[in-house]
C-alpha cells in the first residue's frame, strides 16, 4: 500500500512539473510603434570620429591626465550638434560633470540620459590601428571609446540634435548627464547627482551604459536578447597580508607567507558564496527561461525545486550566467619576496569581487574571515561601494525603455539581467528608483571582448542604430 502512495506521489510530482513547463510561454513583448526613424548616418558617424579623436585617457593619478584634450571635446560639441546648443542649456560641474537641459512642455516627470567619454588607456603597440586616430575602413570605426561609451554619447546629442531640427519638444524635460571620470570612479555623476538633489528633480527615467543587444549569453536560447540593467552588483577590493620573520630559502619552515595565502585563497574559491536569486536575476530567469530548450524550461518553470540544479549549472559554467547569482571573487595580484631565494617577510594577495544584491561589503567580509578561518591572515577591505538600488519594471518608465529597444531591434526578446559591472548609474539610485542600464548597440563577442582591450572598433551600422534607439526613446518622454 505504502508503495502505491508513493508511486502516486511521484506521479503527480511529474504531472506537476509537466504542466507547469508547458505552460511556461514566452511573455508577450512590447507592443511596437510602425513609425520609422530616419538617421543621417552621415553626421553621426563624422561626429562619433572626432570624439574619438580626442585622447580623452582618464587615469587615478590626475598628473598623467591630459586636460587640453578633454577640453578639446568639450570645445567641439557646439560644431557638432549645433541646435543641441541652440535649444538647451548647459553647463559645467566639477569634475568633468557636463549637463545639458532641455525643456519640455512639462518638468514634472524629467528623464536622463547619461554616457561619460572619458576612456581607458591603451597599449598602442598592440592595435591594428592607431587607436585615436579615429581610422574608418571597411565600414568600421577604430579607436578606443567607440564602443565606450562614446558611441552612447554621440547617440544622445545626435538625436536630440536631429530631433531639434525637426520642430520636436518632448512632452517633459531631458537632461543629458555626462561624466569625464567614470572609469577612474570619479566624482562627475556624484556632483550631478548632488545638483538634482538640490534642485528637487527627481528623474523618471535613467538611461545609462549596460545591457545590449547580444546573442548566446543564455542556456538554450538562440534568439537575439535586448538586455536591460535593472540593478548593479557592489565592488570591493580585499587585500589578504601575512607577515613572517623571513628567511633563508634553502631552509624553509613548514609553512610561509606565501603558502598561508595559497591556503587562503583555495579555501575561498571552494567555498563560493552562496546563490541568491534577486529580482533582476529573478525577471530574467523568468523571460528568457521561456524561450530556452525544454530541459531548460523544465528547471526554470520548476525552481522550487531545481534550484540546487540552476545552482550546480552557473558554478560550472562560471562566467556571467554564474555572476548573475552570487558575489562572485577573482584573485587579480599577487605580492612577495624581491628575491627568488629569500622567504618574504611580508607577503600580500589581492581579489576583486563583485557583490550580489542579496550581499553588502560587511556580510561579504565577514565571510571571507569565516571562510579563511586564519588569524595569521589579515583582510582588509580597500575601495569598496554596496550594490545598487533596484529599479522597478512595473511602470511606464520600464516599458518606455523596453519598446524603444524593441523596436530598434526587432526581433529581439527585451529581458531585465543584473549589471555585473559597474557604472555611473548607481548614484542615481538614492534619487530614483528608475535607472535602466543599457548600451544602445548590437554587439558580437568579439566586439564585448574589445572593450578596454586591444582594437577596440565599432561598426558603421551600430553609430546609426544607437541614434536611432535614442530618437525612439526621446518621443516616448
Amino acid at each position: 500500500m505504502v508503495w502505491l502512495i508513493l508511486a502516486g506521489l511521484v506521479v503527480l510530482l511529474l504531472a506537476v512539473l509537466l504542466i507547469r513547463t508547458l505552460l511556461f510561454t514566452p511573455k508577450p513583448q512590447p507592443v511596437l510603434s510602425e513609425e520609422t526613424v530616419t538617421v543621417d548616418a552621415e553626421a553621426a558617424t563624422a561626429a562619433l570620429q572626432k570624439l574619438v579623436q580626442c585622447k580623452t585617457i582618464s587615469n587615478n593619478d590626475p598628473a598623467l591626465e591630459e586636460d587640453a584634450e578633454f577640453q578639446k571635446l568639450i570645445d567641439l560639441l557646439p560644431g557638432l550638434y549645433p541646435n543641441v546648443f541652440q535649444v538647451c542649456s548647459f553647463q559645467q560641474l566639477p569634475d568633468r560633470g557636463l549637463l545639458f537641459r532641455w525643456p519640455g512642455k512639462s518638468d514634472t516627470a524629467p528623464s536622463v540620459m547619461m554616457a561619460h567619454y572619458d576612456v581607458v588607456p591603451v597599449n598602442e603597440e598592440s592595435w591594428d590601428k592607431p587607436p585615436f586616430a579615429g581610422i574608418i575602413e571597411d565600414g568600421i570605426l577604430w579607436g578606443r571609446g567607440t564602443l565606450d561609451t562614446k558611441v552612447t554619447f554621440n547617440g544622445v546629442l545626435s538625436a536630440a540634435n536631429s530631433l531639434i531640427a525637426d520642430g520636436f519638444q518632448p512632452e517633459n524635460d531631458i537632461y543629458f548627464a555626462f561624466s569625464g571620470g567614470e572609469e577612474v570612479n570619479g566624482k562627475g555623476a556624484v556632483n550631478i547627482v548632488d545638483y538634482f538633489a538640490e534642485k528637487g528633480i527627481e528623474p523618471a527615467l535613467v538611461v545609462d551604459e549596460g545591457g545590449a543587444v547580444v546573442e548566446n549569453v543564455f542556456p538554450g536560447v538562440k534568439a537575439p536578447c535586448g538586455l536591460i540593467g535593472i540593478a548593479e552588483k557592489g565592488m570591493m577590493n580585499v587585500c589578504y597580508t601575512v607577515r613572517s620573520g623571513g628567511g633563508h630559502a634553502s631552509a624553509p619552515p613548514p609553512k610561509t607567507p606565501l603558502t598561508t595565502l595559497a591556503k587562503a585563497c583555495q579555501s575561498i574559491l571552494k567555498k563560493p558564496f552562496k546563490m541568491h536569486i534577486t529580482k533582476p536575476a529573478a525577471e530574467m530567469f523568468d523571460t528568457l527561461g521561456r524561450h530556452s530548450s525544454f530541459a531548460l524550461k523544465l528547471v526554470f518553470a520548476n525552481l522550487w525545486l531545481f534550484k540546487p540544479v540552476l545552482d550546480l549549472i552557473c558554478r560550472s559554467s562560471g562566467g556571467e550566467i554564474n555572476a548573475l547569482v552570487r558575489t562572485t571573487t577573482a584573485f587579480t595580484m599577487a605580492e612577495g619576496s624581491n628575491a627568488r631565494n629569500v622567504i618574504p617577510a611580508e607577503a600580500k594577495l589581492i581579489s576583486n569581487m563583485r557583490l550580489n544584491p542579496a550581499d553588502t561589503v560587511e556580510s561579504a567580509e565577514a565571510y571571507l574571515k569565516k571562510v579563511v578561518n586564519d588569524d595569521s591572515v589579515e583582510i582588509t577591505v580597500l575601495e569598496s561601494f554596496q550594490p545598487s538600488r533596484i529599479s522597478r519594471t512595473d511602470c511606464e518608465s520600464w516599458d518606455k525603455v523596453a519598446a524603444a529597444v524593441a523596436e530598434t531591434w526587432q526581433g529581439c526578446i527585451v529581458s531585465p539581467y543584473l549589471m555585473v559591472q559597474c557604472s555611473d548609474s548607481r548614484h542615481y539610485g538614492r534619487i530614483s528608483d528608475r535607472v535602466y542600464r543599457f548600451s544602445a548597440m548590437d554587439m558580437t563577442a568579439e566586439e564585448r571582448k574589445s572593450i578596454h582591450g586591444n582594437n577596440e572598433r565599432i561598426r558603421l551600422e551600430s553609430i546609426s542604430r544607437a541614434v536611432e534607439f535614442y530618437i525612439r526613446l526621446m518621443k516616448k518622454c
